[in-house]
């Protein structure tokens, strides 16, 4: 059996680290007893929870791959008015919370609840997350493949429905799986819109009744049903693989002619854009001048802009720390041991943020009642939940700095740490930055681990608004819901610079 280098070791320590949380509820589940888990797992309301998360899970991301797919199609490969730029706006929804655009709904419609409500939120919110992928497969489709199609006397929509779908098929269940996930972990839509899911139930078990062995055993299944979720996306991929030998048609792609649908179109993209963005940006418009008129606590919302960077930064700092040795060792070793490591650290993909901050309130409590409730706690939840976005960004920045520049920084006397410092980190520095920022900007809009675990008195700006909103303050609540997004645009604007920047290199 080979040797483990270090690098080895430091990235298993680290996806250990990362996963501890699952670990410490399993623990925590199996000390409760066969009989007290059974009755749990198998009472009517944890079946309900069940199918209530699953079924909202599916609804929203079959909606937004049915919709995603046209609305990419139109932004990317349609002769429409605006081009491109309708992909741009078809991408802000990413900018504001999920819980920001309820928030704002619930302002306007306040009768608006249950599984109807929270679809159509989710759904507005998630779009993006199946658009990008999407228009990216569209942009870089070989134009060929459609020509031949249409010289076989196939029309146009039987040449999409059998050349182009198969290749966006793969791009759009990725997508999907993020919505999926994303939906089984949201908490602050759901709570505002009163309709019953795992993280609502979780979060009240431990808050209101401070049920820790259900809390925990609900934590579990919900882990479980996203694992399921990452499993059949992989199913549906590896059914959907496409290859093809050479580059393709030098040409480029030509944007298809609608004739008669082309404003119809154009109407559609607009109508998306305006009731994800332009109607909440309006509702946040109104309410600000309510917030003023009912006076604005200007120290009380710069703190919670403070705490949030803070928060958000030193959450970025510890996922790097974690994700860099898992990520180089991802990049450079093709081994076995390598892939279980990674593999292992990505589960924190599929963990909610309310079962991390479950988790690490149990952690905390009992094995490390000193960093109960610290912010040192709160930023290595944020570490844990975003691992998986720092791990994937540094290791494709990795992946394309050849292995022969540190071969010969090691043949001039460099050690292995040393030689990967002066080649690599400076060669894949924006790709590291960007996994930063990609944390960052997750981080700052996370509800439920932060509710749990900021220290005493310590309020961001998703906290306040959330507990003005709770009490029905929507005017109160205006200012900490602007000020979220603002200060989360600031990572994004960032983001898209290196992505722009390593594009055009």
């Amino acid at each position: 059996m080979r040797r483990l280098s270090t690098l080895h070791l430091l990235a298993g320590a680290a996806a250990l680290i990362a996963v501890s949380p699952l670990v410490y509820l399993a623990v925590r589940t199996a000390s409760a007893g066969a009989q007290e888990v059974w009755d749990i797992l198998f009472r009517s309301r944890t079946l309900e929870l069940s199918v209530a998360s699953l079924g909202l899970a599916v609804a929203v991301s079959g909606t937004c791959i049915l919709v995603g797919i046209p609305l990419a199609w139109l932004a990317t490969r349609a002769a429409v008015p605006g081009g491109r730029s309708w992909l741009v706006l078809l991408s802000l929804p990413l900018a504001i919370p999920s819980f920001v655009t309820a928030y704002t709904w619930l302002a306007a419609f306040p009768g608006l609840a249950g599984f109807a409500a929270a679809w159509a939120v989710l759904t507005l919110s998630c779009l993006p997350y199946v658009i990008l992928p999407v228009a990216a497969v569209l942009s870089g489709i070989d134009p060929a493949y459609d020509d031949v199609a249409r010289t076989l006397g196939q029309s146009r929509l039987q040449s999409f429905r059998r050349t182009t779908v198969p290749l966006v098929l793969p791009a759009a269940g990725a997508g999907g799986l993020l919505v999926a996930l994303y939906t089984l972990s949201d908490f602050g839509a759901v709570s505002l819109l009163r309709f019953d899911t795992f993280t609502r139930v979780i979060y009240t078990s431990y808050r209101a009744a401070f049920d820790r062995t259900s809390a925990a055993v609900l934590s579990l299944v919900l882990v479980l049903l996203a694992l399921v979720c990452i499993w059949a996306e992989r199913r549906i991929r590896t059914r959907h693989q496409q290859w093809r030998v050479g580059t393709g048609s030098a040409r480029g792609i030509g944007r298809v002619q609608l004739g008669a649908a082309k404003w119809p179109a154009v109407l559609a993209m607009a109508a998306i854009v305006a009731v994800s963005v332009g109607f909440p940006a309006i509702m946040l418009g109104r309410l600000l001048i309510t917030s003023a008129n009912d006076g604005f606590a200007l120290g009380q919302w710069v703190s919670a802009v403070g705490n949030t960077a803070v928060a958000a930064g030193l959450g970025a700092l510890i996922a790097m720390v974690l994700a860099l040795p898992i990520a180089v060792l991802a990049a450079r070793y093709r081994d076995r041991s390598s892939r279980i490591i990674e593999s292992t650290a990505f589960i924190s993909h599929a963990l909610p943020g309310v079962v991390v901050g479950l988790s690490l309130v149990f952690i905390g409590l009992t094995l490390f009642p000193g960093l109960y409730q610290t912010l040192l706690m709160l930023g290595f939840a944020y570490a844990v939940l975003f691992l998986s976005n720092a791990i994937g960004a540094v290791r494709t920045a990795t992946e394309q700095v050849s292995p022969q520049l540190d071969d010969v920084a090691r043949t001039l006397g460099k050690r292995p740490l040393a030689a990967w410092w002066a080649v690599t980190a400076r060669v894949s520095l924006p790709g590291i930055l960007a996994g930063a920022l990609l944390v960052l900007l997750t981080a700052m809009k996370e509800l439920p681990a932060t509710l749990m675990l900021r220290p005493t008195g310590f309020d961001t700006l998703a906290t306040e608004m959330w507990q003005q909103t709770s009490i029905a303050a929507f005017g109160q609540a205006a200012p900490y819901a602007l000020g979220l997004v603002m200060l989360a645009a600031i990572p994004a604007f960032l983001l898209a610079r290196i992505t722009t920047a390593r594009d055009t290199a």
